[in-house]
């Protein structure tokens, strides 16, 4: 069967384009937190839709699953096999940026574009493609639309939903969905692209998509402020947002800790910060056209009479700006070098966030004393990566095998209890699909379970993912 396949894929996009289970196939089946361990069938990669559609077509015929695949880098296993027998359908060939239109803002490229190339390609007409995040060398737009990806600026644009006017996408049966819409106006019915962005390929594969583009800041002010608690923290939005307004791009929060881990592995040249905190926000104003410099800085003293922060230092370089960011992103990285770790994307309403941290490490530290909380992220969606290291000197498989379970279910309680969601950002993947059935409305599990079968009735797309 197996050499079935391969002999018909390699008809289909050539020999060359086609990878049989082995040593060639590992950087497709191993995901980033290396949870999920299974071979594929076959690995494809088809250079154009017409090649895409070809091999819907003949998996739709003969039941055999496809799973769309674009840079590998999500975090919940929806880009890697469930079973083994399906078919990775990986798609950097489709990488052409296909039109972009500064007058009407907006930007028209394939599935396979890695996202630093959309960003360039934006840059070079003099726009911006606002969607921001650390693996953005190596994300694919494909994969971005399918798990909806926030980032750090969701907070002023929106996540990848909203930054989508449209999509072109390969249905189960081979057919073109060709939905590149770039109208900002279009009420003819319902909105069939918002079905497939974010449904992480079970109801299409994405070849291309239409994206909203914004006019490039002129500048960057950019703070790290020091609060004394995650409440502080949220009044300090509040007293920004009230000040700056749509121009306030980014708000994340850190934990001191975060900061001792990064100097302690070498992390950072040095500290970004302006002296010891409990924790930091990071904190981003964009200035346009004629806009005036310094108003995150009359924003900031503006807190420090309202008594919400106590010190701060403000980016004079581009150099500060790229280190106060590095200390952002890194953090997910540096847990690794301080042994294992339990990891929770999710969200609340923003007047809950301290209630969240302080609640969940409450938790958390009932159940492992001694468990290290690294509770950080975007303040201004109430989207928290709710971390936990394990305890200093700690076994990490052992505490893995203790706690990894008991601590998701004591965070996910607290969560639910504040009215947040268990997946903000990363998706529900194959990491998540009992838990989506146990907190999703019913009825909305019925609604989603329809629209499936309507589109996709022999469930070739992305199978066991996110409904099961």
């Amino acid at each position: 069967m197996t050499i079935d396949i391969i002999a018909t894929l390699a008809a289909i996009v050539g020999t060359d384009h086609v990878i049989a289970p082995g040593p060639g196939m590992a950087t497709y089946i191993s995901e980033p937190r290396r949870r999920f361990h299974q071979t594929a069938a076959a690995v494809v990669r088809p250079g154009t839709v017409a090649e895409v559609q070809a091999i819907a077509r003949w998996a739709n015929e003969h039941g055999i699953g496809l799973i769309p695949q674009g840079g590998n880098t999500g975090l919940v296993g929806a880009q890697v096999p469930l079973r083994g027998d399906e078919v990775i359908v990986s798609l950097p060939r489709l990488d052409r940026v296909r039109s972009v239109d500064p007058a009407a803002g907006t930007i028209t490229v394939e599935a396979g574009a890695i996202l630093e190339h959309v960003h360039a390609a934006a840059e070079a007409e003099g726009m911006m493609f606002p969607l921001w995040l650390a693996s953005q060398g190596s994300a694919r737009i494909g994969g971005l639309l399918s798990s909806n990806a926030g980032g750090v600026n969701v907070l002023a644009y929106g996540n990848a939903r909203e930054l989508t006017m449209g999509v072109e996408a390969v249905l189960a049966d081979g057919r073109l969905y060709q939905g590149l819409n770039a109208l900002k106006k279009d009420n003819t019915g319902y909105d069939l692209k918002d079905l497939l962005v974010g449904a992480e390929g079970t109801l299409g594969i994405i070849t291309a998509a239409t994206l909203k583009l914004f006019p490039q800041p002129e500048d960057h002010e950019t703070a790290l402020v020091n609060v004394a608690s995650p409440a502080r923290a949220v009044e300090l939005f509040q007293l920004l947002r009230e000040r700056l307004g749509g121009r306030l791009t980014a708000f994340e929060l850190v934990p001191a800790l975060g900061l001792d881990m990064q100097l302690r592995h070498g992390m950072l040249d040095r500290d970004p910060t302006a002296g010891p905190s409990p924790w930091y926000a990071l904190v981003e104003f964009s200035r346009m056209s004629g806009g005036d410099p310094g108003t995150l800085a009359s924003a900031i003293e503006a807190a420090f009479t309202a008594a919400l922060i106590d010190n701060a230092v403000l980016a004079e370089s581009l150099a500060d700006r790229t280190r106060m960011w590095a200390f952002r992103e890194q953090m997910s990285e540096v847990q690794s070098k301080e042994g294992a770790s339990v990891k929770h994307d999710v969200s609340v309403p923003v007047a809950a966030i301290p209630a969240l941290i302080e609640q969940g490490s409450a938790a958390a530290e009932a159940l492992a004393p001694g468990i290290r909380p690294v509770p950080f992220g975007h303040v201004g969606d109430g989207n928290i990566h709710f971390n936990f290291s394990q305890p200093v000197g700690a076994d990490g498989k052992t505490f893995m095998a203790q706690f990894d379970e008991a601590l998701h279910e004591a965070i996910y309680d607290v969560v639910l209890r504040l009215g947040g969601s268990v997946s903000a950002e990363h998706g529900i993947g194959q990491l998540k699909v009992d838990l989506l059935k146990r907190v999703k409305d019913p009825v909305a599990l019925e609604m989603m379970r329809a629209i499936k079968a309507a589109l996709d009735p022999k469930g070739i797309l992305n199978p066991g993912k996110m409904l099961g």
